[in-house]
């Protein structure tokens, strides 16, 4: 299996390196956090049009480039380097995948104007009970003539504060969380009857708490067939997922080149701190699990059209969540008490790749995943 990217994917990250190191460094992006909103909506804007990245992993039919979920990888560890506040994956990666699996008008509508940075999504798929159950679901959708009025309650909605638009999973039927019965949506983000709380996340993201009161959409907005969405929701949140995994290698990898460099500066009884043996293995080891974890996405992105998908995203999560961890509490740890202060990125890539432990399934959700897929095979 050939593990070299292309020649596009290369200049695809080359490109997107240079202009994050000229526009997207620790002190504009703290900037860019205070703005209104929590962003600069021209980094968005440019990453389509000066660059025009957010078309590399959607198909030519459209006006992209043509590439892949490897494409997405690409540039979502570069985003990760700089811990940028995006809205890439909702919009590329989840938006895209539910327009091309609806097709029709919709993509052919709509994905150019993902490319173009016109439209923004939001993926409302998560309820304050569901505890990453895709079917425990108490938003519905009941028919309305020939549309559908839609009521409930979506949490921490990432970028629905600056979206266009919302993918909405609903019931249209059975029980809370029957497998059937699950619909997913496409609403408007002006539609009446949609009350938005808007907060910053403890990583920066702005999120929105959704409540739906008698939503009124007509028969269009319903994506494929009634009733039966959740094994296309399932392959959103796992696209999702690995396409996270990147961002936290990125993470990972900025956040030990920034601990190996303290280790250098920092004295300590009179020579660098670096210097001593137990904190050099302790920087093998964060370097080993940045390494692992890059390995483990890439196969895993390789691997998201296989009938065994969800066996390879839960290895992948569960090898990032445990690297998340180790690699961002032992920055802290060596940087001592000046890791967690405001004014040193150390502690906001600690924090968001804390909050990356807990997006798409966290540890716990994937090894009782993988477990029950084991328990399946040997049935």
């Amino acid at each position: 299996m050939d593990f070299n990217f292309t020649e596009t994917q290369g200049m695809l990250r080359d490109t997107l390196r240079r202009y994050l190191a000229d526009n997207y460094d620790f002190d504009k992006r703290q900037a860019m956090l205070r703005m209104p909103g929590g962003r600069d909506p021209g980094i968005w804007k440019a990453l389509a049009t000066e660059l025009g990245i957010l078309g590399a992993a959607l198909p030519e039919a459209h006006g992209g480039f043509g590439g892949g979920p490897v494409d997405s990888m690409v540039l979502m560890e570069e985003l990760g380097h700089v811990i940028a506040v995006e809205p890439y994956v909702p919009t590329v990666v989840v938006g895209g995948q539910a327009l091309l699996a609806a097709g029709g008008a919709h993509a052919a509508q709509m994905i150019p104007g993902i490319i173009s940075g016109d439209v923004v999504f939001g993926f409302a798929h998560a309820e304050p009970q569901g505890r990453y159950n895709l079917a425990n679901l108490r938003t519905t959708a009941k028919r309305d003539g020939a549309g559908w009025v839609i009521n409930g309650h979506k949490a921490v909605v990432v970028a629905a504060p600056y979206a266009s638009h919302y993918l909405v999973t609903v019931r249209t039927g059975g029980s809370q969380m029957e497998a059937s019965g699950v619909s997913l949506f496409l609403v408007e983000a002006g539609a009446k009857g949609i009350v938005r709380r808007d907060y910053p996340c403890v990583d920066g993201y702005m999120a929105s708490e959704l409540y739906f009161e008698n939503v009124a959409v007509g028969p269009e907005a319903l994506l494929g067939a009634e009733g039966e969405a959740l094994p296309l929701i399932e392959q959103l949140v796992d696209h999702a997922a690995v396409a996270t995994c990147a961002e936290a290698v990125g993470a990972m990898r900025k956040l030990h080149e920034i601990t190996l460099d303290y280790s250098k500066q920092r004295k300590q009884f009179g020579q660098p701190i670096g210097a001593f043996q137990v904190l050099q293995h302790r920087m093998v080891d964060m370097f080993m699990e940045v390494e692992q974890s890059a390995s483990m996405t890439l196969m895993a992105t390789l691997r998201l059209d296989d009938a065994e998908r969800a066996k390879w995203v839960s290895q992948c999560k569960v090898k990032v969540n445990k690297g998340a961890r180790f690699v961002g509490q032992s920055a802290v740890q060596i940087h001592g008490g000046i890791g967690i202060t405001v004014e040193l990125s150390t502690g906001h890539y600690f924090k968001r790749l804390s909050i990356i432990e807990t997006q798409w399934g966290d540890l716990d959700h994937h090894l009782g995943r993988l477990e029950a897929g084991l328990m399946a095979e040997a049935a």
